[in-house]
């Protein structure tokens, strides 16, 4: 199986597993959309992590795939290659992708899919496609401005260059940088962490940053508005509450 998941204990592992690089080719891209909507549906995933293993995130789609592939085809395909992205995008839960090694085109696309990215000292992230005589088609133009600003993102998709992991977190295309050793490591205790949190809430404030992106700032807080309302509902609420009354802050475990 070219992508496979491993639950243990709240959190879930999305395992990217296609030697040597790991290249997102239809197969690849059509199981990622299979396990986001998997984890989900699942109660018992909490928490998500995006791996590519220990040397390498994903090095991009794959090209000698897409090589004979005209124009036609692609009108079809570019669709069904979003949606896999942005089923991942939408994953209700907390998302972090622990990155390896490359993580260029549709790697990088894909780890700007998770809420949060932990990569590994020797990371190099990028969206090279202008070099093929092509742009970013999985969400790169999309997600890359919204994350670190429309002219770092056109300076990276303009010339194609790869950014070390340093440069990444200056520009904010990481969060955080750590030995190549512990990048899933780190990222499993993050997600952990995270899996034994209030799941409603998690999902509420992933839905209304998300959404609020997408809109105008008028709407961004009446979504806000009509989740913290909504909580009121939920036994997590009630919980929460009564552990911050009767034992302080931060003791509150949930369910």
């Amino acid at each position: 199986m070219t992508v496979s998941l491993e639950v243990s204990e709240g959190v879930g592992t999305i395992r990217l597993d296609r030697p040597p690089m790991n290249a997102l080719d239809i197969a690849v891209q059509d199981r990622l959309r299979q396990l986001a909507e998997e984890v989900g549906r699942r109660d018992d995933v909490r928490a998500v992590i995006l791996y590519g293993g220990e040397k390498v995130f994903a090095a991009g789609a794959d090209i000698k795939e897409m090589q004979n592939m005209d124009h036609t085809a692609m009108v079809v395909r570019s669709r069904a290659l979003q949606e896999s992205f942005t089923a991942v995008a939408r994953i209700p839960k907390p998302v972090v992708a622990a990155v390896t090694g490359y993580a260029l085109g549709g790697g990088c696309e894909l780890a700007l899919c998770a809420d949060y990215r932990i990569a590994a000292d020797n990371a190099k992230l990028g969206q090279p496609e202008i070099l093929l005589g092509l742009i970013p088609g999985a969400g790169g133009t999309q997600r890359l401005s919204r994350l670190i600003g429309p002219s770092r993102a056109k300076d990276l998709i303009f010339t194609g260059r790869m950014v070390k992991a340093e440069e990444a977190l200056t520009l904010g295309l990481v969060d955080r940088i750590v030995p190549a050793a512990e990048v899933y490591e780190q990222a499993h205790a993050w997600a952990a962490a995270l899996a034994k949190g209030p799941a409603l809430a998690l999902r509420a404030a992933k839905e209304s940053v998300d959404a609020g992106l997408e809109t105008d700032i008028e709407t961004g807080l009446a979504v806000e508005r009509n989740w913290f309302a909504g909580l009121f509902a939920t036994e997590d609420r009630e919980r929460g509450m009564r552990s911050f009354v009767e034992e302080g802050p931060g003791k509150a475990k949930f369910l």
